[in-house]
């Protein structure tokens, strides 16, 4: 049996331009709680830099593939019509469009409590890459789907829309907890930010690849005067329209998936759950020289892990984290999170059920042909999303550093609570022009608001060893409002119609749905007041960490190293 060599024990495996291994920079130091408390620290004070925009590109890729394929169901549902639905004026079955909808939260949340949990059993680095593995796997099933004697093209879809609903799930606490542990704590609330930001632009990429191929189809589409009548070279173009549509969501997924697959394992996670650095310098010599795996020099293990045992922070386990969220202190921040994410997503994705009532109010929802009743889809949804979505998220990245976490959030419940109010007081009477700022405003606040916060504090407030099972509790507990606000709420608007009914009169219980959505509003601000103001605290210091490095106390020799300019946190 070799030695190894002192310059590589403890050396963990991974690295590239996006995620800088922090770990091994300090691996001479043989006192675990010492090494710890520097690499932490190189991390949290670190002046930001291209090292910190190339992180966030990597995870925000994930997010803007993740809102694509979310928001281009809406368009698919509808060329999907045309195509299967003839029979049916070219429109397809209202429960058929619902299931196809609700199967994507539905594998969302499976994938949301699954890797957050898989990622503090087994390491972030293992999982991450593997949920966009499965989207990408997903999104091609989508596109090459079809109808059979033995299974309609909905059951198909719904199958796939389950499996990319677990990928996409997947990447909500890894992508969040990834850039939070690699973030410097300066500017972790921007980096995160901008990460979620990303989906205002797979929103608006869906609506500009549907009017590129609309533009593409145009002479298949224009002598068709509506869905009922589209057949023929009609109904192969719509065809091809929506699979083209599906199977470009998987191109962002493949960009990302190399940096995903070669991250090191975070530093965090390396000292306060793995512990044993060994046999992963071990398995990455291995890798180099072709072999399946490393034999570690087991003196040396033994010594690492010897020292292991010297490490401040508590070791993961059922029992202690059922007293760890069973003191109130602790349990308090995991319903906050978890409950303001329910609520928020109850009335988020019931808004966007209304998108087609405020597409007719500014006249994009009709057309004299098929060409432009798709064109008008397009770009009636695009400019919804650049009204009001994109500006949210990004004055969320410009200013959730300085006004905070806690102040965005409640001033968003505060301002939706507000405009549903208003909204569904008054339904009846208000102008297309006032319905359509009232959804623009809404769309806003809910993006400066607690729709990116949500995502945000999970990532932060939560000790390490149960950071992404806390943030894939609460993400699913989101993606459950969504559910019920889908399959349960949203369909009320109808009650009481008469058949055949147009306009408002086909959706007379629409004012006592957004009153519904006001009362979830109100619920968040009340659930807001649990959890902690995250603002410019370390990670450790949120999770109540004694040592040194964790208290936000900067370590003078690392801020001389890296001309930080943080000052302690109050």
């Amino acid at each position: 049996m070799t030695a190894t060599p002192a310059s590589t024990a403890g050396k963990t495996s991974g690295g590239n331009a996006a995620f800088h291994n922090f770990h091994n920079d300090f691996v001479h130091i043989e006192d675990p709680n010492e090494r710890r408390r520097l690499a932490l620290a190189q991390i949290d004070n670190a002046p930001f830099g291209w090292y910190h925009v190339r992180a966030c590109v990597v995870a925000g890729v994930g997010f803007f593939t993740d809102s694509y394929d979310i928001f281009v169901v809406n368009l698919v549902t509808i060329m999907m019509g045309v195509v299967f639905w003839p029979q049916n004026k070219g429109v397809m079955p209202t429960p058929s469009d619902t299931g196809i909808k609700v199967a994507t939260s539905g594998g969302t949340v499976l994938g949301q409590l699954g890797f957050g949990a898989l990622a503090d059993l087994i390491g972030r680095k293992r999982m991450y890459g593997v949920e966009l593995i499965i989207i990408i796997i997903a999104t091609l099933g989508q596109s090459l789907c079809s109808a059979s004697p033995a299974m309609s093209v909905v059951g198909v879809l719904i199958f796939w829309r389950v499996i990319m609903g677990i990928g996409i799930g997947g990447d909500y606490p890894l992508s969040s907890i990834i850039t939070s542990e690699f973030a410097t704590t300066k500017w972790r609330g921007a980096m995160m930010s901008a990460v979620f930001a990303m989906q205002g632009f797979g929103q608006l990429g869906g609506a500009i690849v549907m009017l590129c191929l609309v533009a593409g189809f145009k002479g298949s589409l224009e002598p068709y005067q509506n869905y009922a009548t589209c057949t023929g070279d009609c109904t192969v173009a719509v065809d091809k329209m929506w699979r083209i549509l599906v199977g470009l969501g998987a191109v962002p997924a493949c960009i990302a998936l190399y940096y995903r697959l070669t991250i090191p394992e975070t530093p965090r996670y390396t000292f306060d759950v793995l512990r044993d650095v060994e046999r992963a310098a071990e398995d990455v010599k291995a890798y180099i020289t072709g072999k399946h795996g490393g034999i570690p020099d087991e003196f040396r293990r033994v010594e690492a892990l010897r020292r292991a045992t010297q490490l401040t922070t508590p070791k993961a386990s059922w029992g202690d984290f059922f007293r760890h969220y069973g003191k109130w202190k602790n349990g308090k921040v995991l319903l906050g999170t978890a409950g303001s994410w329910f609520v928020l997503d109850v009335a988020f994705y019931g808004l966007g059920l209304n998108s087609s009532t405020v597409l007719t109010a500014i006249g994009y929802a009709s057309g004299s042909n098929v060409y432009q009743l798709l064109y008008n889809l397009g770009a009636g949804n695009a400019i919804l999303t650049c009204a009001g979505a994109i500006p949210g998220y990004w004055v969320s990245v410009a200013t959730i550093d300085t006004l905070g976490r806690k102040p965005i959030q409640l001033l968003g419940f505060i301002s939706l609570t507000i405009l549903f109010m208003v909204w569904g007081f008054d339904f009846f009477n208000i102008s297309p022009n006032a319905m359509f700022a009232i959804y623009v405003l809404a769309q806003f606040f809910f993006n400066f608001g607690p729709n990116t916060t949500t995502f945000i504090v999970p990532g932060e407030c939560f000790p390490t060893r149960y950071r992404s099972t806390s943030h894939g509790i609460s993400a699913a507990s989101g993606k459950i409002g969504s559910i019920i606000a889908q399959a349960a709420i949203a369909p009320q608007r109808t009650k009481g119609a008469t058949h055949g009914a147009t306009g408002a009169a086909a959706n007379p219980w629409q004012d006592n749905v957004m009153k519904i959505y006001a009362f979830f509003m109100l619920l968040g601000i009340f659930l807001t007041l649990l959890i902690p103001e995250t603002k410019r605290l370390t990670l450790e210091h949120l999770a109540g960490d004694p040592t040194n490095a964790a208290t936000g106390v900067e370590d003078p020799m690392v801020a001389r190293q890296h001309g930080s300019d943080r000052s302690p946190p109050a």
